[in-house]
């Protein structure tokens, strides 16, 4: 489980190398990222999110790991769009004595969305728009929390498929978020609660038919 909480940027070293893992067409591919401060406790089969997705430590330098990407992965995230020298928010597990600075993040990424622009307000806080995908619309709330490229943030306006954050100078100067160009694609997850109450309602039968028994009932 994460929080949201950006710890540190990596730098993408390589990304392409094949491995054994195909579905179809789509192959799967092996991601090295150069970074220092999450690489403090890891070890080979320990969990990293990388833009938000939740990521197994498949091999170990003293700046580096590397990792491995299944096809579904590739499919659902931007981490395929990912190349050399290409920035990444980088977190580790949350510790059982730390604190949920965020929200529950499990790095399980929902599908993608559209940077559309990230507009100066001043002071160096900045109001960031992304289109989102209509199948997750039922998930977002104002004033809910969302992780976009693994970053906890609160949803500050949803209107006609677009959603609206305020970005605070920290987030803008310790994540990814002011390198994106317009159209770039960003990994969002929705609120775990959220996914879980949507899914309980659908279950409960909550539109009764109206039938004749229920008007006379009702006395008319």
């Amino acid at each position: 489980m994460f929080t949201g909480i950006i710890e540190e940027l990596g730098t993408v070293a390589a990304i392409g190398d094949t491995t054994g893992c195909t579905t179809g067409d789509t192959p799967g591919s092996r991601l090295s990222i150069r970074c220092s401060t999450v690489l403090g406790d890891a070890a080979v089969g320990a969990s990293i999110a990388v833009n938000g997705v939740c990521l197994t430590v498949a091999e170990l330098r003293p700046d580096s790991f590397s990792a491995d990407l299944a096809p579904e992965t590739l499919k659902r995230s931007n981490l395929g769009d990912l190349r050399a020298g290409s920035r990444v928010n980088l977190e580790r597990p949350l510790s059982p004595s730390g604190r949920l600075n965020g929200h529950i993040v499990q790095g399980h990424v929902d599908g993608t969305g559209e940077f559309l622009a990230l507009d100066a307000l001043g002071e160096d806080n900045w109001w960031l728009r992304i289109r989102i995908p209509d199948v997750l619309d039922p998930y977002l709330v104002f004033k809910g929390s969302i992780a976009i490229d693994g970053i906890s943030l609160t949803v500050a306006s949803m209107e006609s498929g677009v959603l609206s954050a305020t970005i605070i100078p920290h987030t803008f100067r310790n994540t990814t978020l002011g390198g994106y160009r317009p159209g770039a694609r960003v990994n969002l997850e929705c609120d775990i609660l959220a996914k879980h109450v949507e899914k309980l309602l659908r279950r409960l039968d909550l539109k009764q038919p109206l039938t004749e028994d229920k008007l006379r009932d009702q006395g008319y």
